[in-house]
């Protein structure tokens, strides 16, 4: 787990589950697994892939990766034969010719889009982690990928970890049935210390080592959607799953204070327009030391609801109070989703409730990214009509 040390995430209630033919789904059968591949064989991808196989549920039988090392190091830890690993950026095709009935996707976000899209014509059912995509065009790729999935009677899960807790999901359900009264303002931060230094050290000795960058997508705005994008969605998350809705506008500011050679900024401040004169104020920074959260607080007429990744979710109103801790939410909320996963393959439940809400947050970051890069006003229609869509030079990269 390198890649970053804070995670939130979704995991909506599954309900009005449809049955399948047999024949559609070939884990289905009593004491039967699910066949299961992975695209992406990072700190993150190779862990998730263990916890798929601690489920018991599922057989690992396929990896793919650009990177043969750590393709290799993933086939080592999960005993997947050297046969069923695949590399180069065309690796998830080949992986997605095998005969699998499902495929995590945990590449970098710059090519989420592309790759849920094959894994849904290919007839995979679908674990996407977040963020969905980096730009408009590919949250709408998604958005249709996930709909298609749901007419050709396949799963299709975004893997956002704070939507699996019970917490959150109590905490969230008091706001919506009104039991805070009418929201005054939301206020969504996440901080953390200094990330990536050892990936921007590594490009730093070698700047045109087209590899090397690709390995450092995480200090690469185009790969990685921006810090907002990658990894503050978790707090503009939670805040667009208790209000309910898409903003209408937003206003941002932002910058870089790290010396870093990648071009990520490292710390946002947006403040956020919804309906009914409800104002989100976000912020985040990843640089500097000591102070750590991911944090989300609504405050209404009779109440608030203070929740924070890892620690406690409190919900304090006139005539109820309660308050319980998250604890390892990382590693809990994951293995919530993927048991969410198994259930909803077998029992053939393709209503697919993660993707919606995973479209809206992600676009949500994005609204907020663009206005702080241009340091003005932009609205949601402006955002959408924009279309901007990010594009990587992947050359001299092995096809």
């Amino acid at each position: 787990m390198t890649r970053r040390r804070f995670l939130a995430g979704t995991g909506a209630t599954m309900v009005a589950f449809t049955m399948l033919q047999p024949e559609l789904v070939r884990g289905s059968e009593a004491n039967s697994k699910i066949d299961i591949g992975l695209i992406g064989c990072g700190g993150r991808g190779t862990w998730i892939a263990g916890l798929f196989q601690k489920h018991g549920g599922y057989n690992l039988a396929a990896l793919a990766d650009y990177f043969p090392d750590r393709v290799d190091h993933a086939g080592e830890k999960l005993q997947v034969p050297a046969s069923k690993r695949f590399t180069t950026l065309s690796a998830y095709k080949r992986l997605l010719e095998e005969k699998l009935d499902a495929v995590m996707i945990l590449s970098p976000p710059y090519f989420h889009p592309e790759h849920a899209a094959a894994a849904v014509d290919a007839g995979k059912h679908v674990y996407l982690a977040k963020p969905i995509g980096v730009d408009v065009p590919g949250c709408l790729s998604v958005q249709a990928s996930g709909q298609k999935a749901t007419e050709k009677r396949q799963c299709f899960l975004v893997d956002f970890q704070t939507r699996a807790n019970k917490l959150y999901q109590e905490a969230v359900a008091r706001v919506h049935a009104g039991e805070l009264g009418k929201t005054i303002l939301v206020e969504a931060d996440y901080q953390c210390s200094l990330m990536f230094q050892d990936l921007d050290d590594a490009v730093r000795r070698d700047p045109g080592n087209r590899e090397l960058r690709l390995r450092a997508w995480a200090i690469d705005r185009t790969l990685s959607g921006d810090v907002i994008t990658e990894q503050n969605i978790h707090a503009i998350d939670v805040a667009s799953w208790m209000i309910n809705a898409q903003p209408m506008r937003a206003y941002g500011a932002g910058g870089r204070t790290r010396p870093f050679i990648g071009n990520c900024w490292d710390h946002f401040a947006v403040i956020f327009y919804y309906p009914e004169k409800t104002t989100v104020s976000f912020n985040s920074h990843q640089s500097g030391f000591g102070y750590d959260d991911i944090l989300c607080r609504l405050y209404g007429l009779n109440g608030t609801v203070d929740t924070h990744y890892g620690g406690p979710v409190t919900v304090h109103t006139r005539d109820f109070r309660s308050q319980g801790s998250t604890g390892d939410l990382y590693t809990d909320g994951a293995v919530t989703n993927i048991a969410t996963f198994h259930d909803v393959v077998t029992n053939g439940d393709c209503s697919n409730p993660t993707v919606p809400p995973s479209v809206r947050s992600n676009l949500t970051t994005i609204l907020g990214r663009t206005a702080a890069y241009k340091n003005t006003v932009v609205t949601w229609d402006e955002m959408m009509d924009a279309k901007e869509k990010f594009v990587a030079d992947l050359s001299g990269l092995k096809a």
